[in-house]
């Protein structure tokens, strides 16, 4: 099977990218936290359109909830 060689980058991009992406998740959560916030917060701005909030609110990280815990991934309970 030959794939053309475009189609190959492609594929080791996405693969790269997905391990970087995991790596960065397990080693980083309090930054990759911090990084969700800044990009999410400009974007749910009052006067922004509606698809520009509901863009924020996926990117935001989920709430703490207030719990005795630190706030992170609760894999601690």
């Amino acid at each position: 099977m030959h794939l053309p060689l475009w189609l190959q980058y492609l594929l080791v991009g996405l693969v790269v990218a997905l391990a970087l992406w995991v790596f960065v998740r397990k080693q980083f959560p309090g930054s990759l936290r911090r990084l969700r916030m800044a990009v999410a917060t400009p974007l749910v701005r009052d006067g922004r359109p509606a698809w520009m909030r509901a863009l924020a609110r996926r990117i935001a990280p989920p709430g703490s909830g207030g719990g005795s815990s630190c706030g992170g991934c609760n894999g601690c309970n």
